[in-house]
């Protein structure tokens, strides 16, 4: 079901100024580095100290314990210089010199007097952008492997980028996916499960995935993910998909297709996504299984709403859940990571603002802002790869999902981030639902949490940090891998070789005298070869009643199409 073209989207004013609050946190660290005279002194010693080095590995090639070092291990193990040709003079200089500016700048960036956490956490993550542009890398000249290939090809890898760089431009500005996107197409190669869409209202289309087994589970699963991505990334191509995963180990899986909104829903809230996304979910869910409770696991965004859905349950005294399993998902929002960054007073009221005049947050400025977080890997490494070493490297389903964005209302965006990553009401027990608060306390469900060790959307720490808002049985596994890999984790084949680990402990209920400090959990839960997906399993088995028939597809009669639906399929 598609919906007509956006008529804002070419009509809009101009954009305001973006707000200053980089300038004035360097401002205010320059005030007061002025006022240290011991770090300046410490700054001044070090920098001596560092020109010294890189003048003698640099006037002697041959003597001198810096220049034969692996570069990588001056560089910080950065896997920029890991290759040969930067063990050789004077490449293991340039790599050395920007080792010792790493240095130099984590010294620079530490607290000082007077300096506001915020501001110095702006200064430290705008100097890390500025060493990452800045990176010997980078740069031509200052590459052995983009020097060496430009002689091995005569240049024709210059040439090769240069159309690569062009082709992106151009997609960039048409707004069209990136090159070898048109390989994973919804409904053919990816989101292939089979299954129908068993109700739809404004927001939100309900899939029900076809049984694979005789027999199935008693309790359904409802999968509710974030509405900042499509719900794809769990049924991705056969070989990847948690959906057919499940499907195959017998369980009856539902999933939330979120609605792509546009300016026509900018006055959509927190709570209709709660109240016609979740809750209508869950309706629809009871009435194909009627008298069961429902597996209910949330991804990202979508877990904070679960766990926020789940405590309004609670509140009121509905027993719709029988287990909570929540996927990288914050609840306490108090160490949210360097998204906080871009969360300030100032940044809100121009993001609101730009808001207001589109009606929606538009993906690009999301992935924007994702990609800085980890700009070595996402922007540098890549534009070295494909625009100085011509070098396209097939892209895969994952990479392909990524690039399908969605957008989010401007109303409930807002609502979001200023009760969540500015109040942390929902830690403290003030956000509200239907005008009254909600508290994880009231939560009595058992909770199965999983964390992925590099995560820079949901840090693993703030994930861990719900065992201190309930009292609950939690079972926590930490993963190797990001905010998406880490999660998209099928186990290996029996003839494979596990690339994967994760940990993972149970807290009793009631039993918070055994909730560790993070860093603590991590040293001392016992580590397992594979993938959390399998524990998971075991764990929703448990709380589980045993086996029943096959539900039916549906319930009302109405035919609203097959698997993945028309809300996945919006541009």
């Amino acid at each position: 079901m598609a919906r007509p073209a956006d008529p804002v989207r070419d009509t809009l004013p101009a954009a305001n100024p973006p707000p200053l609050s980089a300038p004035l946190a360097w401002l205010q660290w320059w005030q007061q580095l002025a006022l240290a005279p011991g770090r300046q002194a410490r700054l001044a010693e070090l920098a001596l100290s560092n020109a010294t080095r890189i003048a003698a590995a640099s006037l002697d090639p041959v003597a001198g314990s810096d220049a034969r070092r692996p570069a990588a291990s001056l560089a910080s193990n950065d896997r920029r210089f890991e290759g040969p040709a930067w063990q050789q003079w004077p490449f293991n200089v340039y790599a050395l010199g920007f080792s010792l500016q790493q240095s130099w700048w984590r010294e620079a960036a530490r607290p000082l007097p007077g300096l506001p956490e915020r501001a110095r956490r702006l200064v430290e993550f705008g100097a890390r952008q500025m060493l990452e542009a800045a990176s010997p890398a980078n740069f031509p000249a200052t590459n052995p492997d983009v020097l060496a290939a430009t002689v091995r090809e005569g240049g024709a890898n210059l040439l090769r980028g240069g159309a690569h760089l062009l082709d992106d431009l151009h997609r960039m500005q048409r707004r069209l996916p990136p090159a070898g996107a048109e390989a994973f197409r919804v409904g053919a190669t990816v989101a292939t499960t089979p299954g129908q869409v068993v109700f739809r209202n404004r927001l939100i289309e309900l899939i029900q995935y076809s049984p694979k087994t005789p027999s199935v589970q008693a309790e359904p699963v409802l999968i509710v993910p974030g509405w900042i991505m499509k719900y794809y990334i769990l049924d991705l191509s056969p070989a990847n998909s948690l959906v057919d995963w499940l499907v195959r180990t017998g369980y009856t899986v539902f999933m939330v297709s979120w609605l792509n909104p546009d300016a026509r829903d900018r006055e959509l809230s927190l709570d209709d996504y709660l109240c016609d996304g979740l809750q209508a979910a869950l309706r629809a869910v009871g009435a194909i299984v009627p008298g069961r409770q429902v597996h209910a696991a949330g991804y990202c965004l979508g877990g904070t709403l679960l766990a926020i859905g789940a405590a309004a349950m609670a509140r009121d005294g509905v027993e719709r859940i029988r287990t909570l399993s929540l996927f990288a998902a914050q609840t306490d929002f108090s160490e949210p990571g360097e998204l906080e960054l871009f969360t300030d007073e100032a940044q809100l009221r121009w993001l609101e603002d730009e808001m207001q005049r589109t009606g929606y947050l538009d993906s690009r400025q999301m992935a924007a802002a994702f990609a800085l977080l980890r700009s070595g890997d996402l922007v540098w490494t890549r534009a070295v790869r494909e625009y100085l070493l011509g070098r396209r490297e097939p892209l895969i389903d994952l990479m392909a999902w990524n690039a399908d964005g969605t957008r989010m209302p401007a109303r409930m965006h807002a609502e979001y981030l200023r009760a969540l990553y500015q109040r942390n009401d929902l830690a403290h027990g003030r956000l509200r639902v239907a005008g009254r608060p909600v508290s994880i306390t009231d939560i009595r469900v058992p909770v199965f949490m999983v964390a992925t060790v590099a995560d820079h959307v949901a840090p693993w720490q703030s994930v861990y940090q719900l065992h201190r808002l309930t009292d609950v049985e939690v079972t926590f596994a930490l993963t190797t891998g990001g905010h998406n890999a880490g999660v998209v984790n099928p186990p290996p084949a029996p003839s494979d070789r596990a690339r994967r680990h994760y940990q993972i402990a149970t807290r009793p209920a009631g039993d918070l005298a055994a909730t560790l400090d993070a860093q603590r959990w991590r040293e001392t839960a016992p580590s397992v070869a594979g993938s959390w997906w399998t524990p998971w399993q075991a764990w929703l088995a448990r709380h589980g009643s045993g086996e029943s028939g096959l539900p039916p597809l549906g319930h009302d009669g109405l035919d609203y199409g097959r698997a993945p639906g028309a809300y996945v399929r919006q541009p």
